[in-house]
């Protein structure tokens, strides 16, 4: 039976979550469906016996998937992070596992402390598509012109109002983000013989669909139907052009959360 939490020994755990979000409605806990947040919570009630909430660094759509997503949840239970850790492995479906577990000062918060993350969209530039990126990358047939998307994405490092670049609600206050910086990089030939091309934008946040907005409208610059100075435009304007289109969920990965104090979630330790 699950018991709540006892707060005079609470303790505060950081994890550093991956998972394939192919088969869940994202991070967040749904009404409906299964969510990465309600596998993992679950896993961890069956471990301590209490009743955990999991905070993230932030929500992931449907299908999208995460390299080192970041989350913390207090409890009073007395299981070490090595032996939490291997208790959530073992738990967990095959396809969320748990990358390292560490205890954090009581006040500590996974996104209210989060200071930039950095998404990670992978391209399949290839006339033939494959089995296997199927689920790990967007396959766009035309060839792409790196020298084009690479001048249009200048445009968007900064900081500027993303509001034809994102999907906004009333719970939005400002579509003004800083954007630290957008890379494009051709990796050469992947594991299946096809072009893969990288794009990483690292921000202090985002709003809904930013990433993929954003890909989706440099996938057609490359492609010709939109010219860089149409990226300057609708930045300058907040419309988006007919010809924007939001890239798919499947080549999207959360792939690192910075901190305070130069830490990583994913890869540093708090020091």
């Amino acid at each position: 039976m699950e018991k709540d939490i006892d707060s005079r020994k609470a303790r505060n755990i950081w994890l550093t979550i991956e998972y394939d979000g192919t088969h869940y409605l994202g991070w967040q806990r749904q009404p409906q469906g299964l969510s990465v947040q309600e596998a993992i919570e679950d896993a961890l009630s069956k471990i301590t016996r209490e009743r955990v909430v999991l905070t993230g660094s932030g929500r992931t759509d449907s299908g999208v998937h995460a390299i080192a997503q970041a989350a913390n949840f207090k409890t009073s239970s007395r299981i070490g992070t090595t032996e939490l850790q291997r208790g959530l492995n073992s738990t967990l479906p095959r396809d969320i596992s748990i990358k390292s577990a560490e205890e954090m000062p009581e006040n500590f918060h996974a996104q209210y402390d989060a200071r930039s993350k950095t998404y990670l969209y992978r391209v399949l530039n290839s006339p033939h598509r494959s089995a296997l990126e199927r689920g790990r990358a967007w396959h766009v047939a035309q060839r792409l012109d790196l020298d084009s998307m690479r001048k249009a994405a200048k445009f968007l490092v900064g900081e500027h109002d993303f509001k034809a670049f994102a999907l906004t609600s009333r719970s939005v206050k400002t579509t003004v983000r800083r954007v630290h910086r957008l890379d494009i990089c051709d990796m050469g030939r992947g594991i299946t013989g096809g072009r893969v091309i990288e794009f990483e934008v690292e921000a202090g946040g985002f709003i809904k669909r930013m990433v993929r907005l954003i890909v989706g409208t440099l996938v057609k610059v490359g492609k010709g139907r939109l010219a860089p100075e149409d990226v300057k435009e609708a930045l300058r304007t907040g419309n988006r052009t007919p010809l924007m289109r939001s890239a798919p969920a499947q080549g999207l990965f959360l792939k690192e959360v910075r901190y305070g104090g130069g830490n990583r979630g994913g890869n540093d330790r708090r020091g």
